[in-house]
């Protein structure tokens, strides 16, 4: 089998001959789906026309959770399955998932009360079947929440809660995912987009792709086409289908980037006053990550973030937390992505249904709509299911939840001791791996980075820097990114662009202006290829 690593742009593999399954987009729903394909033993092409996880998935706020906020709609069968997927992704990537608490305060005027928290949690601790990577529940009182938090707005305070869900880097874990796809024998390939789908006899028998590269187009046939496209699947699907293309609905979310909050460990759950809406206030890469919004919008292309949306969420953050002080001009960067949800009529946006539904539109075609980015890999699994029907194959199991994704320690899970052992194991692996870097002279928060974010592949930064010293220096003064981290991108992770450097394989866009890092960046890419 072919390794996970370096990430191969295998576009003769594409012209090799009919495959079982083509998968249409490179995010986070495609890279599973080719992953789980892939270990069933069927024969897989992957195409994304710009970069692995560009999209929707490098849009979330980075959380792999429950969703606590949809059981205030009800949606139980939604959370006790997002709760189930966070045990087990951070069973198989604990160097891409890793626990975060949350706080909750509340207030007098706070929409739900302290008795509705309660109860709200308690439930969401009991959906949470299994070991749990995360602490139950813990109540504070107003006292304690001002000690920890001063800067929360003191009149009204009652008090708060504590929960714990995770946090991962959508991105680069959407990359990992496309390798670990590579390494199961599916045939990868960015920079290809699908142009129509290719349909004979009232069937779909795969897509006209086109290379972006040569400007060649060429057929690919497969027995099932999966349109994991996202936002970007109504347009793709549309002439094939016309009238018979399910009805679907755009939602955007943004996020800003800002400042560190001095101290801050754990983060925040708040309601905005404007509207009762939730949103969080997140750590995250030294930073502090504000969102999300929810609006309607017609068209992918409007995923962009408006002076009127910055503004929310930052007049909700001072509401709650005046002693921040937050300005305009104190934000770092900011990003809006667009999801798509099944069509129904609903009270608002925030009551949309995030039920995840496998549609058949055409023989030959399944298009995934809804859904959330915890849930990705076991909705995988269900769509590979129908792809198995499609292809009249007897049933397979899915594998993809018993093997450590690229770069976690550990072997094949054979079941639930086996995956305490490896939780285990990657806290000691992480110490042995974080000395060894700092025995190269690296500080103490570069060593932790680079143990989470590449895992064991930290081989290969060990490597780079024999092969160069100075690929050591930062990228950024604050932050814990280094020149090696550029080199591997281009030579390993597939980046093929400046953007998917800065942006993707490294979140340097979204926490810092440009300025002369950014010509370091550039310079480094050239080297890479040399």
């Amino acid at each position: 089998m072919p390794a996970a690593f370096p990430l191969v742009r295998n576009l003769a593999g594409l012209k090799s001959g009919r495959f079982d399954l083509l998968v249409i987009g490179g995010g986070i729903y495609g890279a599973w789906t080719a992953y789980d394909a892939a270990l069933r033993g069927l024969k897989v092409a992957l195409v994304e026309k710009n970069d692995w996880g560009c999209g929707t998935s490098q849009s979330s706020s980075k959380l792999i959770h429950g969703g606590l906020r949809y059981l205030e709609h009800y949606e139980f069968k939604l959370v006790r399955h997002a709760l189930a997927e966070r045990r087990v992704l951070s069973e198989i990537a604990p160097h891409l998932v890793r626990p975060l608490n949350f706080r909750v305060p509340v207030w007098a005027h706070s929409r739900v009360g302290r008795l509705q928290l309660l109860a709200g949690l308690t439930l969401y601790d009991f959906l949470a079947t299994g070991k749990q990577p995360v602490p139950r529940y813990k109540s504070f009182g107003r006292a304690q929440m001002l000690a920890d938090h001063p800067y929360l707005a003191a009149e009204g305070l009652k008090g708060g809660l504590r929960y714990g869900d995770c946090q991962e880097d959508d991105a680069r874990m959407t990359m990992v995912v496309v390798a670990a796809a590579q390494a199961a024998g599916a045939v990868c390939a960015n920079g290809v987009a699908a142009e129509a789908l290719l349909e004979q006899g009232g069937r779909i028998r795969g897509a006209r792709l086109l290379d972006g590269d040569s400007g060649e187009h060429f057929d690919l046939e497969a027995g099932v086409t999966v349109n994991a496209a996202g936002p970007w699947a109504a347009a793709l699907s549309a002439g094939a289908l016309g009238a018979e293309a399910p009805k679907v609905k755009l939602v955007k979310g943004i996020h800003l980037v800002l400042p560190a909050i001095a101290g801050l460990d754990d983060a925040f759950l708040l309601t905005a006053p404007q509207d009762g809406r939730v949103f969080f206030v997140i750590p995250w890469q030294g930073r502090t990550l504000v969102g999300t919004t929810e609006s309607a919008i017609a068209d992918p292309a409007q995923a962009q973030v408006t002076e009127a949306e910055s503004r929310y969420l930052l007049d909700a953050v001072n509401a709650l937390l005046p002693g921040l002080g937050w300005r305009e001009d104190d934000v770092l960067g900011a990003f809006a992505g667009a999801r798509t949800l099944q069509a129904e009529e609903a009270e608002s946006l925030s009551a949309q249904t995030r039920e995840f539904l496998v549609s058949q539109p055409r023989p030959g075609l399944i298009w995934p709509i809804g859904g959330k980015y915890t849930t990705g890999r076991c909705d995988a699994a269900e769509i590979v299911d129908h792809v198995l029907q499609m292809l009249g194959r007897p049933h397979r199991e899915s594998l993809s939840h018993r093997y450590p994704l690229p770069g976690a320690p550990g072997g094949l899970h054979e079941d639930s001791a086996r995956h305490s052992v490896l939780l285990g194991d990657f806290t000691g692996w992480q110490a042995e791996a974080m000395s060894a870097l700092r025995a190269r002279g690296l500080d103490a928060d570069i060593a932790r980075s680079l143990s989470l974010r590449h895992g064991t592949r930290v081989a290969r930064i060990h490597a780079l820097l024999e092969e160069q010293a100075a690929w050591s220096a930062r990228l950024l003064p604050d932050a814990p990114f280094i020149a090696a981290e550029v080199i591997l991108a281009v030579r390993d992770e597939g980046a093929r662009t400046l953007e998917d450097v800065v942006r993707r394989r490294l979140p340097l866009r979204l926490i810092a202006r440009p300025g002369d890092w950014l010509e370091r960046v550039r310079a480094l890419i050239a080297e890479a290829g040399h």
